[in-house]
């Protein structure tokens, strides 16, 4: 049986794991285009931009949901989505400190090592 070890790391180190994930799909961020440019959008809106079916659109929709990206609203038959930015900001940030923490060694180690 396989073991999870995510519990391992840090929350930190989890949390910029999961966004990286669902930064990681073309789908998702250009869903987070059409909702930026749009500054709220309804789901049947961003299926007509993007070359994918609805239910995919949807599934697209959870995962950025569910780290807190979008937000949504149901509005009768309708979900009407828009982007969390305190929520973007953070991760804006996370990501920043990761990559400075990282470039903190270069000067110690020299530019290239093999």
């Amino acid at each position: 049986m396989a073991v999870n070890k995510k519990t391992e790391f840090s929350d930190d180190t989890r949390s910029l794991a999961d966004f990286s994930k669902a930064f990681a799909h073309p789908a998702r961020l250009a869903i987070l285009q059409t909702i930026a440019e749009r500054t709220e959008c309804i789901c049947g809106e961003i299926v007509e931009v993007l070359p994918l079916a609805q239910a995919t659109v949807s599934q697209h929709l959870r995962e950025l949901r569910g780290i807190g990206l979008i937000k949504g609203e149901v509005e009768g038959n309708k979900s009407c989505y828009c982007i969390n930015w305190t929520r973007l900001e953070e991760f804006e940030s996370d990501v920043a400190s990761f990559f400075k923490d990282l470039k903190r060694y270069k000067t110690s180690l020299g530019e290239d090592c093999c």
